[in-house]
């Protein structure tokens, strides 16, 4: 298995605590936009981005919604224990577990799990003047992971009013803060729908309805995706070489309609968010894995791309997974991809790139510097050097790869 020989070391930067975003700013589109073109750096606010891309282009959207994943449950001697849901288990669709009543079962983070050694807990909730009861059991752990099972004696209630009613947005650790009333609608975007993310989309903050209407009257187009952001987005690299590290697995979705749109726009394709790259680029790997006569129940693993000498061309890839879902009467296709993007990784489809600026040693800065290649270095020093804001509450960038 060919693994990328890239140390994280070559991949960080001094960020000072007083550059990163702690709150949003008070209009979505009033945060500055970083241009980076022909290795020609420059910036403006973002709500100019429309006089920025060509008529014609399409961007992709991921509108994945932020669930209220973190729950508080409190032991009789009084120690408080954090639920913090990843993804489901039973069932293991995503909509079909917030469907779901009375019962559920979550992989889950605990925070304090040394002082919840077994035994349920329990937590009483009012939703619609009723008092429903929560209770939660450990089914099993796996590495610094549990199963936990969701019960709860209202079958009026589904696990999404559960988590809607229990639970608080999970914004980033390196916040220092706790979630307040600002988050609940800054820490989405204003096109998010499906719910399933336990983060934010952030390179779609920035937008606002006016923007959306401004690239339609354009001829901009405009399309959305769907993959659930999970809790890894902010796990750090803690090896010296990026070979050494475990990428997370990522649900996304994609309907029939958006694979015609993206293969008849597949030269003028604008991901944004890294979200959306990794969703856009796992499906080429799909294609290629039809195309050799693979099983694609599992998605796309780390290092696939880089295990296969592949030439096809990016259309003839889409247009096997276009094939797969229409042989197999597919409106959409739900899959997931653990796909890392470093270095040497060469683009199928993504030729414009907007994003937020991320955490030194992290896979994102990886993927940034695979886009523009040591460019990045340039680009995140002219943004610390102009008042940028970083991370998810942070300014944004529109990258042109040549």
């Amino acid at each position: 298995m060919i693994k990328p020989d890239i140390y994280i070391s070559d991949y960080t930067y001094i960020l000072p605590e007083e550059k990163i975003a702690k709150y949003p700013l008070e209009k979505r589109d009033q945060s500055k936009l970083l241009i980076f073109k022909n290795k020609n750096i420059s910036h403006t606010v973002f709500s100019s981005l429309p006089d920025i891309l060509t008529s014609g282009s399409l961007l992709v959207f991921n509108n994945s919604k932020v669930i209220r994943a973190r729950m508080k449950f409190r032991k009789e001697t009084g120690a408080t224990i954090e639920v913090f849901c990843l993804e489901p288990v039973e069932p293991t669709d995503v909509q079909q577990a917030f469907e779901t009543t009375e019962r559920t079962q979550w992989k889950c983070i605990i925070g304090n799990a040394k002082k919840w050694k077994n035994g349920p807990l329990l937590k009483k909730v009012t939703v619609n003047d009723k008092t429903t009861l929560i209770e939660i059991n450990k089914v099993a752990q796996s590495g610094q992971s549990y199963i936990i099972e969701f019960s709860w004696d209202n079958p009026a209630l589904s696990f999404a009013d559960i988590m809607q009613n229990t639970g608080t947005v999970p914004i980033p650790p390196y916040l220092n803060r706790s979630p307040e009333k600002i988050d609940d609608t800054r820490y989405q975007t204003v096109y998010s729908r499906p719910k399933g993310s336990v983060a934010a989309p952030t390179a779609g903050l920035h937008f606002t309805t006016d923007i959306l209407e401004e690239l339609n009257n354009k001829n901009i187009n405009t399309l959305n995706i769907t993959l659930h952001v999970g809790a890894g987005t902010f796990r750090p690299v803690q090896t010296e070489s990026i070979s050494g590290h475990n990428m997370h697995t990522e649900h996304f979705v994609i309907e029939r309609d958006a694979l015609k749109s993206i293969i008849k726009n597949i030269n003028y394709i604008i991901a944004v968010g890294t979200t959306s790259v990794r969703t856009l680029e796992s499906l080429y790997w799909l294609g290629i894995k039809l195309l050799k006569g693979e099983n694609i129940k599992n998605g796309i693993e780390q290092w696939d791309p880089y295990n296969y000498n592949e030439n096809d061309d990016t259309e003839k890839a889409l247009k096997a997974l276009l094939n797969y879902m229409e042989q197999n009467n597919l409106e959409h296709l739900n899959s997931k991809t653990a796909i890392i993007i470093v270095p040497g990784y060469r683009f199928r489809l993504v030729k414009t790139l907007i994003t937020n600026f991320h955490q030194p040693k992290s896979t994102l800065l990886l993927l940034i510097g695979a886009f523009i290649g040591n460019e990045w270095k340039n680009v995140y020093e002219y943004a610390l050097n102009n008042d940028f804001r970083f991370l998810s509450y942070g300014d944004s960038s529109i990258l042109f790869r040549e």
